[in-house]
């Protein structure tokens, strides 16, 4: 059973996704409140250049701020992250409990960079934050590694997958799903429902 804490001040939320990515994003981030009270780490396989735009678009339509993430910047709350193409986003804390943005350009993994495992291994080492990850649509398994390490490190982390009938492609959820650890399967439309809910 999944323990949540919901009393709890600190609060994180991740998103991988790929293949009808930048739709799924649109529809979540767009009902997000402004005062969302946690940061919101996104990965979105896309080459160098485009991230920075597609934050951009996004930024000009969603109540919360969304932008490329920057390598050494405090994550706030009420901010959407969005690692940049070609890079991998690792999230780190400091002695005060804040969290660092880090950008790296190690090696691929399963020829992805940025990467949603790198992304969720980092946030796994995380103490002291409820995490509530959401995989999206997307081509290949990415994502579902990471998952297994966010669970096996925290009992404060609640899972999301979107469903098959509104994916794009049904890669990464599909595999995400497969390693029994997703707590919640639904389509698009109620995954900000559900995210809200947690966040309460």
């Amino acid at each position: 059973m999944v323990k949540h804490n919901k009393n709890s001040n600190n609060k994180i939320i991740c998103i991988g996704t790929s293949t009808g990515g930048p739709r799924a994003l649109q529809e979540i981030l767009s009902k997000m409140p402004k005062e969302i009270n946690a940061p919101i780490v996104i990965v979105q396989h896309m080459p160098q250049g485009f991230t920075k735009s597609l934050a951009n678009r996004l930024n000009s339509i969603c109540a919360i701020h969304v932008k490329e993430a920057e390598h050494g910047e405090i994550l706030k709350c009420g901010t959407a992250y969005i690692a940049q193409g070609g890079k991998h986003f690792v999230v780190q804390s400091d002695r005060t409990n804040n969290l660092i943005a880090h950008l790296t350009e190690t090696e691929p993994v399963s020829g992805h960079r940025p990467s949603v495992n790198v992304l969720f291994e980092s946030l796994s080492t995380i103490q002291n934050y409820d995490k509530i990850a959401v995989i999206l649509t997307g081509m290949g398994a990415d994502g579902s590694a990471g998952l297994i390490k966010l669970k096996e490190k925290s009992d404060r982390c609640i899972a999301i997958a979107e469903s098959e009938e509104t994916c794009i492609v049904f890669g990464m959820p599909k595999a995400a799903i497969a390693t029994n650890l997703v707590d919640i399967v639904c389509r698009l439309d109620e995954i900000p429902k559900m995210i809200k809910k947690f966040m309460n």
